[in-house]
């Protein structure tokens, strides 16, 4: 572990995703508050919110991806971080002088570069950190995501409450620069041939990749599952402020303390989950955490005790490790190596696909039925993704593959 910090890149790395936690953490929980106050709690304006977050994942992950695999890692870090601060620089101009509507800009704009960033980072894990040392890494690395569920809510509530929108948009152009600053100090990109060419397009190898999702029923299945898993996260999630504000009859800024009991459980299910990892087959974890997120949604939209929407909140994150070991073990298990990047990259958008179309339409069914409803709906979702997980049970926990 000693020599894993000593690491120039590991070093680099956590420092630049401290910074852009930071960034990305004060941006959202500011923006949307901001937005809550100034549309008078208006639900379709709050769901657009979501809807800047998470579009580019499905719009841009596959094609991100691609170029991240072309392009030198560490320039497309740097200047993916240089142009979103720049980006959040000039939404600050414009709430000064201009529209208070362009914070939705700030969200849509860093968020499609993330997605040309992401991939680089995991590719730069494999350049510079030693094979042995590969999975303590991204341990560390997952572990500051893990804690700013917990603290980001918190860290952006204040910062909004005690600054302003202002100031809150000028800490997350700063926090992008302080990433970027902080992968100056990795090593230099290894040479690469940027102009190499495929003999197969981007269409093609997207096509061929459907084609071999559709042939193999574990994978067709999980498909499915990650289809209602993403239409009844996407239902909800935008609407989080106001089972705190209807529900239970309290301020817009209890949200915080619902998504750190939710963090909190979050990080202990990472603990757990990988304890049961080696004597649960996958699909039995998968089916477990669908089940009690069912529950969840339930019992959070019938709910009007704060205790017991935090307690399910709690149980919530626990289990959501269950849900996220489940399915990459099946789809490493199931997939062969020279597919799992396209399988990752059809599942991944059609999961994200399916909650931004929820999260588009949440507000606008808000108003025509009631939270109760909308979250059991929700529930119901996920217990129809739950039966198409059960065929699985039949299968042995490992396929070994022999072909396409």
């Amino acid at each position: 572990m000693s020599s894993l910090f000593r690491n120039r890149f590991v070093q680099a790395i956590l420092l630049a995703g401290l910074f852009l936690q930071i960034g990305i953490w004060v941006r959202n929980f500011s923006v949307l508050l901001y937005v809550v106050e100034m549309t008078n709690e208006d639900a379709f304006a709050v769901s657009m919110v979501s809807v800047a977050e998470f579009a580019p994942i499905f719009i841009f992950s596959f094609i991100g991806g691609t170029f991240a695999d072309r392009w030198r890692p560490k320039r497309t870090m740097i200047w993916c971080d240089i142009l979103s601060s720049a980006s959040v620089f000039a939404v600050l101009l414009t709430l000064i002088f201009g529209s208070w509507k362009a914070v939705f800009f700030a969200t849509l704009f860093s968020a499609i570069l993330s997605q040309f960033s992401q991939p680089s980072g995991l590719k730069l894990f494999k350049m510079h950190v030693p094979a042995e040392q590969i999975q303590a890494g991204m341990s560390i690395y997952q572990t500051i995501f893990a804690v700013f569920m917990v603290l980001g809510p918190v860290l952006g509530t204040f910062v909004y409450q005690s600054f302003g929108i202002q100031v809150a948009i000028a800490i997350t152009g700063f926090a992008f620069l302080m990433s970027a600053a902080a992968l100056l100090i990795l090593p230099p990109d290894r040479d690469t041939n940027e102009e190499k060419t495929t003999q197969s397009t981007l269409f093609q190898e997207m096509a061929d990749g459907i084609r071999y999702v559709l042939s193999k029923k574990v994978l067709t299945l999980l498909g499915v599952c990650f289809f209602a898993a993403g239409l009844a996260i996407g239902l909800i999630q935008p609407l989080g402020v106001f089972l705190v504000t209807e529900r239970l009859g309290l301020e817009k800024e209890y949200l915080q303390w619902l998504m750190m009991a939710n963090g909190i459980g979050m990080m202990l299910g990472g603990g757990l989950a990988m304890a049961f990892a080696k004597s649960v087959a996958p699909q039995k974890m998968l089916a477990f955490g669908m089940f009690v997120d069912a529950i969840v949604m339930a019992v959070s939209g019938i709910s009007t005790t704060p205790w017991i929407t935090l307690t399910v909140q709690f149980f919530g994150g626990l289990v959501l490790p269950c849900i996220q070991i489940g399915i990459n073990t099946m789809i490493l298990q199931n997939t062969e190596e020279q597919y799992i990047g396209r399988v990752n990259g059809i599942l991944s958008p059609l999961f994200t696909g399916a909650m931004v179309v929820t999260m588009s339409m949440a507000g606008l069914l808000k108003n025509s039925f009631s939270l109760v409803t909308m979250y059991e709906a929700a529930g119901f979702l996920f217990i129809f993704g739950l039966l198409f997980i059960l065929p699985l049970y039949r299968l042995p926990a490992i396929v070994k593959e022999s072909g396409t």
